[in-house]
């Protein structure tokens, strides 16, 4: 988050042990792929939205939460919404200023953080984004890296795009407490480590040995801590699910955090790095809806039958 926010508002506390920068993701940071080629996403088929519908009267990527409301199960990778291509988890949505912040960033990371962090690689925004002006779709798919650096204005776009609709705040917490309506996904007291949030670092502190700063660095969601990588693909910390009967929804807290329906901006379960312990009532109200970092993201809902 921005600096008024991760230290004045206390989103993070990283300790002084600076972290290994993860290889792997280094190595393919240089990668641009179309859908699912993501490097290390699960296979997938295709964009296209799936034509099947749960008992519950949901798509099958959608958890029926009651009798009338259905929620993505995992948090939104974004596509281009004509042609499909899958559009980079690490860069905001505006074509001009993703152009711009690739050129700058592989200036500055040779001036930034220790010897490893300089020598890691932006990641290459995908020539087909770099040469069209994406309108994004979200799509809600297991085992992919979840789109960060969206604003709300681009959330509420990219669902309604996709036939849904940003979640109102009361609708996402319902969600993320479950069936059994507990302030954890997991249970009613807060357990370290059983969704992916309040980590010990910050990948802003280990690339640039200051939490507060460079929070639209590409490279930020590809670092990893001895925990593993920050940012985890969707629905792999399998103990961080909001369960309803035998289904479930996954990440609601901790990974990214999530935009919902807020005239004012409102962003709630607590990215990855938030200093957080109150689970699924963890809110943002600190920034309006044209706000974007890497640690933003978005998941849909829709009314069941729809």
């Amino acid at each position: 988050m921005a600096a008024a926010c991760l230290l004045a508002a206390g989103c993070c506390k990283p300790d002084n042990k600076p972290a290994g920068i993860d290889a792997a993701a280094s190595a393919s940071a240089t990668t641009s792929a179309p859908l699912a080629a993501v490097p290390g996403d699960a296979e997938a088929d295709s964009a296209e939205d799936t034509e099947a519908t749960s008992a519950g009267g949901c798509p099958d990527e959608m958890q029926a939460v009651g009798k009338h409301l259905c929620v993505d199960r995992w948090e939104a990778i974004l596509v281009d919404k004509d042609t499909g291509e899958r559009l980079s988890p690490y860069y905001p949505l505006n074509r001009t200023l993703a152009i711009k912040l690739e050129g700058e960033w592989k200036d500055k990371r040779k001036t930034l953080g220790n010897d490893q962090a300089k020598a890691m690689d932006v990641p290459a925004l995908p020539e087909w984004q770099r040469t069209h002006d994406a309108e994004p779709k979200a799509v809600s798919r297991a085992g992919q890296t979840p789109n960060g650096y969206v604003s709300g204005t681009f959330a509420r776009i990219a669902c309604e795009n996709a036939g849904k609709r940003l979640c109102k705040r009361e609708e996402w917490k319902r969600a993320c407490r479950g069936a059994a309506d507990r302030q954890f996904p997991y249970g009613d007291h807060y357990k370290q480590g059983q969704c992916n949030v309040f980590r010990a670092n910050h990948p802003a502190a280990i690339l640039h040995d200051d939490a507060s700063m460079g929070h639209l660095d590409p490279r930020l969601l590809l670092v990893s801590d001895k925990e593993g990588p920050f940012l985890r693909k969707t629905g792999t910390t399998a103990t961080c699910r909001s369960e309803w009967g035998k289904e479930a929804l996954y990440d609601m807290v901790g990974n990214l955090d999530e935009w919902v329906d807020d005239p004012k901006g409102m962003f709630v379960g607590a990215f990855f790095s938030r200093a957080r312990k109150d689970g699924c009532d963890a809110a943002i109200t600190a920034h309006p809806n044209g706000y974007f970092d890497y640690s933003l993201g978005v998941r849909c809902c829709k009314d069941a039958g729809e």
